[in-house]
């Protein structure tokens, strides 16, 4: 139902993300969003039916004319759904700020959700601020409730470092639910002076990304805890975070003893607080000033350009890239694999967070055919994760561009994608509801899709991008007909499938 009289103002229809949406705006500059939908209110689902038969392309983003669909309070505009990046049958809500487009925290809108459990501090993580974040383990701490809220389990925390920072790992709970969400606000105070913290009041999609920087993202990634910084990371700007007498590092000048409090609270005022005490460790036993030696002349660092090259391989990243240094290290593998033209360029590690794309150009280890000039990949692994970007350039040196550091190699690719799937040719389909179709490729990248039937443009829907399935309408009448399907891979390579059926 819609939350508040309005006009509906967007339409968005992807495989993953929010699967289909409805964006409505109403008077007081505000909008909410919808996602994960099943059927829109039928006037609308005729409406972006057309459109995308008109744009042909079953992917939109459509901007609806403001008086076309106007809406009152309660008005029924969807059927919850599982659409998109979806887990489960749920509505995604939001409310944003029309104009900036920023999400704004729900909670704070006077939601019918009660609540009066304080957030729940699970464990705190100590971090040595002469080295980077990325060189380093964290050391984890066990915590203990008290009367008063959490501690410590040691009463004083030997810090063998001059200059450090924390982390927690908590959670907050609404009354009469176990699911944890995330926290709203933590500050961090040293001698019960406040030094920093951050606050989720709002947020806009292109900033999302910087939660790499928010979370010890390396600790997470390796099978570790979530761990939110109370320290902002040197290439996060602003932000969700707030400097009051610092950036979060905290120098130790002294061998003293001194009070560290961190306090987190939810959108309903709930608190709770973590106090604990720390102390430098003396004489050689604490890690004193710059320490150098965890870098090499690879040492990259936020807020430059960092370039890596040699014989076989350029990288480039732009200012904006990183979020901490660390020591860049490269090495290879030699790769068995028949279709190979480079070795295998381990470029530092999945574990590290980039920020934005960068450019990565590799050198073929020898003279690529003819025939592979138009179908060159870089292919990208991590783990269990794999990815591959058509290669452009001249001559020997390939270029592509990557967001996430890993194994990179340079690959031929002329075997076309398989379609696989839906019916027997000259079937008849009169009592069938669908026709299902799933494109496969050695490469798992489907890059475009495309069905015609008899000769004009039919839609598939691709709900998580794997099946393509048509459910029969009145674009499919009685009789005869032919059914054409091209898919195209990431290399550019097509294959074509035509069927033939009666309804």
């Amino acid at each position: 139902m819609a939350a508040a009289d309005g006009y509906i103002a967007h339409i968005r229809i992807e495989p993953f993300g929010f699967g289909r949406a409805i964006y409505i705006n109403h008077p007081n500059g505000l909008t909410t969003l919808y996602g994960h939908l099943n059927k829109f209110f039928p006037a609308l689902e005729k409406y972006v039916k057309e459109q995308q038969y008109k744009l042909r392309s079953w992917k939109v983003y459509l901007d609806v004319p403001p008086g076309m669909f106007p809406v009152k309070k309660g008005q029924f505009i969807a059927y919850s759904g599982n659409a998109g990046g979806s887990q489960g049958p749920h509505c995604h809500f939001e409310i944003r700020d029309t104009k900036t487009d920023k999400v704004l925290n729900a909670l704070l809108f006077e939601m019918p959700i009660p609540d009066n459990v304080p957030p729940t501090i699970v464990r705190l993580a100590l971090y040595d601020r002469n080295k980077s974040t990325y060189s380093q383990i964290p050391k984890l701490f066990s915590l203990k409730k008290t009367g008063g809220g959490y501690t410590s389990v040691n009463p004083v925390i030997i810090i063998n470092t001059d200059k450090a920072s924390f982390g927690i790992s908590a959670n907050d709970k609404v009354s009469g639910s176990a699911n944890p969400n995330g926290i709203f606000q933590s500050i961090l105070y040293f001698d019960q002076k406040a030094v920093v913290g951050f606050q989720i009041d709002s947020i806009t999609y292109d900033e999302t990304r910087y939660v790499n920087a928010h979370i010890d993202y390396k600790t997470k990634e390796a099978g570790g805890p979530y761990i939110e910084h109370l320290s902002r990371l040197p290439g996060y700007p602003q932000g969700v975070y707030k400097d009051f007498s610092g950036d979060g590092v905290i120098s130790l000048t002294d061998s003293n003893i001194h009070s560290v409090k961190i306090v987190v609270s939810d959108t309903y005022g709930n608190t709770s607080i973590l106090q604990f005490n720390i102390k430098k460790a003396r004489g050689n036993e604490a890690n004193q000033g710059n320490n150098s030696s965890n870098f090499n002349q690879l040492e990259f660092r936020p807020g430059f350009t960092n370039i890596f090259e040699n014989e076989n391989v350029q990288l480039i990243l732009d200012q904006q890239a990183l979020y901490d240094s660390f020591a860049f290290v490269f090495s290879k593998e030699i790769s068995n694999s028949a279709n190979s033209f480079s070795d295998i360029y381990v470029l530092e590690s999945g574990l590290v967070p980039v920020h934005d794309y960068f450019t990565l150009r590799i050198k073929a280890d020898k003279t690529v055919p003819e025939k592979y000039r138009n179908r060159m990949l870089i292919k990208w692994n991590w783990g269990s994760k794999t990815e591959v970007k058509k290669a452009n350039g001249e001559g020997e040196w390939l270029t592509a561009t990557f967001r996430d550091f890993g194994d990179f190699e340079l690959i031929s690719d002329d075997i076309p994608p398989v379609i696989t799937g839906g019916f027997k040719d000259n079937s008849n389909l009169s009592k069938a509801s669908r026709i299902i179709l799933v494109p496969k490729d050695n490469n798992k990248e489907i890059k475009n899709f495309r069905a015609e039937l008899d000769g004009n443009w039919l839609m598939f829907t691709n709900d998580k991008g794997k099946s393509f399935i048509y459910n029969f309408d009145e674009k499919c009448g009685r009789g005869m007909h032919e059914l054409k399907i091209s898919v195209q891979d990431e290399a550019g390579n097509t294959t074509e499938k035509i069927f033939h059926f009666t309804r």
